[in-house]
């Protein structure tokens, strides 16, 4: 299985430090489009993803979850403020309950 990063050139540089690959993208429906075309890679089980993209296409990305075994994860990117995450409601969306 294979992690990619999708966001912003720092916090895709900083994954690829690592060993890990990625695509860059400035805007949140470029990185729709990205994690989209990654979930379809069936050796792709991990995307982590810059949470101020994925914001305003959560709604999306809920939906993608529940379709896909790929694992699609919103991680903070540098200066972020704290976030709380509901998962339990996040689960609810995805399960359709």
């Amino acid at each position: 299985m294979k992690i990619f990063t999708v966001g912003n050139k720092s916090f895709v540089t900083s994954f690829q430090l690592a060993g890990v690959p990625g695509v860059i993208t400035d805007t949140p429906q470029g990185a729709l489009t990205e994690i989209r075309k990654l979930t379809d890679d069936s050796d792709v089980g991990l995307i982590l993803a810059s949470d101020d993209l994925t914001t305003s296409i959560n709604d999306e990305l809920t939906a993608l979850r529940a379709e896909k075994s790929t694992l699609v994860f919103a991680l903070p990117a540098a200066g972020s403020e704290k976030t709380q995450v509901d998962y339990r409601v996040m689960l609810k969306k995805i399960l359709g309950v």
